[in-house]
């Protein structure tokens, strides 16, 4: 009987794992069949719909309008943008025309000339005098040089270029037919667009394994899915390094722009100055009030270079307003080490100085995150905290800094990095009470608090002094997330006043202070210099020289208005998406201000772009919840974290302005205080509700995705991807715009 029974057992557990496998293997076959018909189907519209064009020769002969004018090379210049359009006879079989564009020998030619030639070129097809949506084409992407145009007998495409510009164009060709085309990265997209789905769909396994962090095999799994990110980042920075070049800019008449304030920085440490080593014409060094913009203007105008933008000018000399830490940090031991077999050592860019900052973000974050939800729900899904790991990266703000690499990034990504990692040291210092507290741990009322980890916690978020000091508030995440030790230590601090014996009184406070004294040494300890470097640059410990940048306006006499403040602090949460029927059907929301105030184009509001941290608005008001669940210390926690998100969009808003990339200042800490209301959700007791919950909670976080990935071809955004990576931008475009 005991035989037949274990019998029966290992058949039916045999046949559950048969079923799931074989579950696994159709979901597979079906992810498989949808990719390739959406992109063999769907994407190859406009190859289908050409089949029939007749392909003519003749359609190559081009009528140029009378705002076109072809050069002897070969090239188009543009003499009335009005009339300045290529028009070619068609038969009516294509919705589609190709330009045509001249060979690279006339290209390289009008370059050794000297000569800027447009690489990319907005267009409007016009087709029997039916006009098309305004698109544009690029050199760098021949998928972008077919344009849909409506079928018809005449084809126009105008050229909107201003005048003068050089258009390398040969010939627009009409009755084309489109190629085939298979795109890896559309592959790719659309093969991770399934995966996601298929792992985080209301039926997918992950929701039935519970999160084990003393499990081998989930701590492997997160390390490989981080490895992925950690090879991209390595071969980004190595390829930084080896073609980092100085990014230094100047135009008679003009500011000097100079991207390289951080090696600055790191030579005049090397050399044992906190000034930095850049020259200051005497004319700038006379100036009554060099931070008034007419004087500067008129010193420009008079030839007076360099006046170097966006630096900090005191007392005659050059100084970087940005914190000092990265700079010890990465670009210090980077040029002090290679000085070793190059003399004077070479200079790290701040291209491969975010990367490896913005990767210790990611690593620290996601296991912040995770430590967090073990906290307040400690046997969720795996798949819930997948979903919210990736929530948390969303909403704050990464990827802009991913994208925009420049020395603006590196004090933030450096906050972000020490912040998380700070915080990931505190919330780990608390270990169950035992009978022996060890070498490195003091026994306390709450528990056991390792030292170690205090104090290294306190060292990275006292660091913040030194990156972007407003990030310094995390600190007072400490009270409610060590309440409990601190009641404990005031008790004991109340009970040794009354020992016996002065020795016994010293030992008993020496005792109870053990932990405090973990935690501000430490923080002293990095604190205390940064203050004495802005003493020596600044007179002022309190100084950081943000007031004596040389920008758009006098920031020493620079205040924000109340109406203003109001207004950017609605805009940093609230500000709308604004959508187009255009690639990339996203564009920048205007930000209106009634006085003058620092303001960068940005998408929306940080509620609007992740709405799922509008759940951060509901953490004060599930306190009987955590409570009752025995969590009423993270409760406190999170809700000081959502105080001190908001504490920083305040501070933002009134000592930086409107600014994109500020959002990374505050989104994580938001994102941090969802997670109760959200994890509730995802893990909800009523079946039907709880399906209907994680569908809803997919399709906002599908929708951040899309969000940010739209945000990446914004036109109009800091450092433009038509710009600066034309033949992706256009690639990307041409999914959209042929079909």
């Amino acid at each position: 009987m005991r035989h037949a029974a274990f019998r029966i057992i290992f058949v039916s557990l045999s046949k559950q794992r048969f079923q799931a496998r074989h579950r696994v293997r159709v979901a597979i076959v079906a992810a498989f069949v949808v990719v390739v018909l959406v992109e063999c189907v769907l994407c190859n519209v406009p190859f289908f719909r050409s089949l029939a064009a007749s392909g003519d020769s003749a359609a190559a002969y081009n009528t140029l309008g009378p705002g076109l004018e072809r050069r002897d090379d070969g090239l188009l210049e543009v003499t009335d943008p009005t009339q300045a359009y290529l028009q070619v006879a068609a038969d009516g079989s294509s919705d589609y025309v190709r330009v045509v564009p001249v060979s690279d020998e006339v290209l390289q030619g009008a370059e050794q000339q000297g000569e800027r030639v447009l690489r990319t070129v907005r267009v409007r097809p016009d087709a029997d005098r039916r006009a098309c949506e305004l698109t544009s084409v690029s050199l760098d992407s021949s998928r972008s040089l077919y344009v849909r145009a409506a079928a018809g007998r005449t084809v126009r495409v105008q050229v909107v270029e201003p005048k003068g510009s050089l258009i390398p164009f040969e010939a627009v060709r009409a009755n084309v037919r489109v190629p085939f085309s298979v795109s890896p990265l559309r592959v790719a997209v659309l093969a991770l667009a399934m995966v996601l789905v298929a792992l985080w769909r209301p039926g997918s396994r992950l929701w039935k394994v519970p999160l084990d962090t003393s499990s081998v095999r989930q701590r492997v799994a997160l390390g490989v899915l981080l490895a992925v990110p950690g090879v991209a980042t390595a071969a980004v920075v190595v390829w930084q390094l080896v073609s980092a070049v100085p990014l230094s800019f100047h135009t008679d008449g003009m500011y000097t722009y100079d991207y390289d304030q951080y090696d600055h920085v790191a030579r005049a440490l090397l050399d044992g100055h906190a000034w930095l080593d850049l020259d200051v014409p005497q004319g700038l060094r006379d100036a009554h009030n060099p931070y008034d913009v007419a004087t500067r203007q008129q010193l420009l105008a008079d030839g007076v270079s360099p006046v170097y933008w966006d630096y900090a000018f005191f007392n005659g000399r050059w100084y970087s307003y940005f914190g000092v830490v990265p700079a010890l940090l990465l670009f210090v031991p980077y040029r002090a080490v290679t000085s070793l077999w190059i003399d004077g050592g070479l200079m790290m860019p701040s291209g491969a100085a975010v990367p490896l900052l913005m990767f210790g973000f990611l690593v620290f974050a996601c296991l912040l995150t995770i430590r967090v939800i073990k906290r307040v729900r400690p046997h969720v899904s795996v798949a819930a905290v997948s979903m919210l790991c990736v929530f948390v990266l969303l909403a704050s703000n990464a990827s802009y800094l991913w994208y925009r690499t420049n020395f603006y990034s590196v004090p933030i990504a450096a906050s972000l990095l020490l912040s998380t990692l700070g915080l990931w040291l505190w919330l780990g210092a608390e270990r169950p009470s035992t009978a022996d507290a060890g070498e490195d741990g003091e026994v306390n009322a709450g528990g056991l608090l390792s030292l170690p980890r205090l104090a290294a916690g306190s060292v990275c978020i006292a660091a913040n002094v030194g990156c972007r000091p407003s990030f310094v508030v995390v600190a007072f995440a400490a009270f409610p997330l060590f309440w409990t030790q601190i009641r404990a230590i005031a008790k004991q601090l109340r009970d040794g006043v009354f020992a016996s014996g002065a020795y016994g009184r010293a030992c008993a406070m020496l005792h109870a202070l053990r932990a405090p004294l973990a935690v501000l040494v430490p923080a002293l300890v990095v604190v205390v210099p940064l203050f004495a470097y802005n003493m020596v640059r600044f007179s002022s410990p309190f100084d950081f020289g943000s007031s004596y940048q040389l920008t758009v306006t006098d920031m020493t006499s620079y205040h924000q208005s109340w109406s203003n403040f109001i207004w950017t602090v609605a805009y940093y949460l609230f500000l709308p998406l604004r959508w187009t029927n255009m690639f990339p059907f996203l564009a920048v929301d205007p930000a209106p201000l009634k006085d003058w105030g620092f303001t960068e184009a940005m998408p929306g509001g940080l509620f609007v772009m992740a709405p799922l941290a509008l759940a951060s608005l509901a953490c004060p008001f599930l306190r009987r919840h955590m409570r009752a669940l025995g969590h009423a210390r993270m409760w406190r926690t999170l809700t000081t974290f959502l105080l001190l998100g908001l504490l920083i969009v305040a501070l933002d808003a009134h000592l930086g302005g409107l600014g994109w990339r500020y959002i990374a200042d505050f989104g994580w800490l938001f994102a941090l205080a969802s997670l109760p209301l959200l994890l509730v959700a995802l893990d909800c007791d009523r079946p039907r509700l709880r399906w209907l919950l994680r569908v809803l909670v997919l399709a906002l976080l599908l929708f951040m995705l899309a969000v940010m990935v739209l945000s990446l071809f914004l036109y109009g955004r800091d450092d433009e991807l038509i710009r600066n990576n034309s033949g992706l931008f256009h690639d990307v475009q041409s999914w959209f715009t042929l079909i």
